[in-house]
């Protein structure tokens, strides 16, 4: 089989091509196809209609990117050989190929394992089924025990091609214009200093824009309020019915079992419910059952589940589907004071009232919780600026813009939220 050299037409890069016959089979696997059922921003396009991207596309997109920068690097005079260059190609496709339905929103829903550990998971079987060298370089690079620590960075760190990509892509579908970034000059601006991935310092303001886009980006989609409050319903409509499933009699729910009360699910969610406690042991000790479940889940049976649950007899799951079906979503209230929280007793016995419901369940819908945006972090992977003296220095040293010095900061806020009345 000959190379196939396929072109796609990528809205946001323009077109991008598969660049060997082994990335064009790994894309054409069961696992990355997955990914074209897999939303990249959830629940966003409720705030943002276009927001409807996946994960697929951004997979794509990323690999386009690191192909420009290690392009850029060789011609540098950063050796890197065809192998390496195919291997880190992979590593970044395959980067987010573990992510569960609705991405970041429902992490953990499905058992205690994060999704770089599925990732991990799925990229060690493709080395199993594609016995290339580039294969096995792949899954040490993204597993960070490759020789070459900055291809590494290239994949998973503060200045990577995956938020390049999704920051641009992100912007791009959302139309929040201050989140665009000037991808194409901060890879021309790249450099390997001491096998660690450097920016030149011509480059610098590239990457203060880069940064305070990111933070834009943080406060206006990803931690949009509105955004917050589906995201809350959607994960607490799972939990309802997980406790049904698991532990109907903390709840109230030991009925016969009847079609009006029948709980639905997918032979996959049962699964990751029924073994939700020994699910790490499981993933380890049986991964191809794993994976072979896992795939089976993707929004599509998320979406179903709501659309057969809001008929359920259980009135807060019915609720709760219902609602996010028709996007009556929660009021939210945000602060930056922590004693918002204490609104929520109020709130409770409200909601409680209006809905005839016990205040046991109306904690369902009256959640609180605390939201972080750090644009920047020390100490983990600082994105580092390659003087022209040749000094190495951490961009909140090297950069003279105070604001860049306080992006490593937390930010909290505080949010408690209520059901409409409706």
């Amino acid at each position: 089989m000959t190379n196939p050299k396929k072109i796609i037409n990528d809205p946001v890069h323009g077109l991008i091509q598969i660049p060997s016959e082994l990335i064009f089979e790994i894309i054409g696997t069961p696992f990355f196809q997955r990914l074209r059922h897999i939303r990249q921003l959830g629940l966003s396009e409720y705030i943002y209609p276009g927001a409807v991207h996946t994960r697929f596309h951004h997979a794509l997109g990323a690999m386009h990117l690191m192909t420009k920068a290690l392009s850029s690097l060789r011609n540098k005079g950063i050796e890197i050989n065809d192998t390496e260059m195919e291997a880190c190609q992979i590593a970044i496709l395959l980067h987010d190929i573990g992510h569960s339905p609705f991405s970041h929103a429902l992490e953990y829903t499905f058992g205690d394992i994060a999704h770089e550990q599925i990732s991990a998971m799925m990229m060690s079987q493709l080395a199993q089924t594609y016995q290339t060298e580039s294969m096995q370089i792949a899954y040490k690079i993204f597993e960070n025990t490759y020789q070459r620590s900055f291809f590494h960075d290239l994949v998973s760190s503060q200045l990577d091609m995956d938020r390049l990509d999704y920051l641009q892509r992100d912007s791009f579908f959302t139309g929040v214009v201050e989140g665009r970034v000037a991808s194409e000059r901060i890879i021309q601006m790249l450099n390997v200093h001491n096998d660690k991935l450097v920016v030149e310092e011509k480059g610098i303001l590239s990457i203060e824009q880069y940064l305070t886009a990111r933070r834009i980006m943080y406060w206006q989609v990803y931690l949009h309020k509105t955004n917050i409050s589906a995201e809350k319903m959607l994960i607490l409509t799972l939990k309802r019915a997980k406790k049904m499933f698991l532990a109907p009699q903390q709840i109230g729910k030991e009925e016969e079992n009847t079609a009006e009360n029948s709980l639905f699910l997918p032979d996959a969610l049962t699964f990751f419910w029924e073994n939700e406690k020994n699910i790490l042991t499981l993933a380890q000790e049986n991964p191809n059952k794993f994976l072979e479940q896992y795939i089976q889940l993707d929004d599509h049976d998320i979406w179903q589940c709501l659309k057969k649950w809001q008929f359920h007899t259980d009135k807060v799951l019915s609720l709760l589907s219902k609602n996010l079906l028709n996007r009556k979503l929660f009021k939210i209230r945000l602060s930056n004071d922590k004693n918002i929280h204490s609104q929520q007793k109020n709130l409770i016995e409200k909601t409680a009232q209006n809905l005839q419901i016990s205040l046991q369940d109306a904690k369902w819908l009256t959640p609180k919780g605390i939201t972080r945006n750090k644009a920047y972090t020390l100490n983990k992977k600082e994105i580092h600026i390659l003087k022209k003296n040749g000094e190495i220095q951490d961009l909140s040293q090297a950069s003279d813009l105070p604001n860049i010095k306080a992006l490593h900061k937390i930010v909290k806020k505080y949010y408690v939220c209520w059901n409409n009345g409706e």
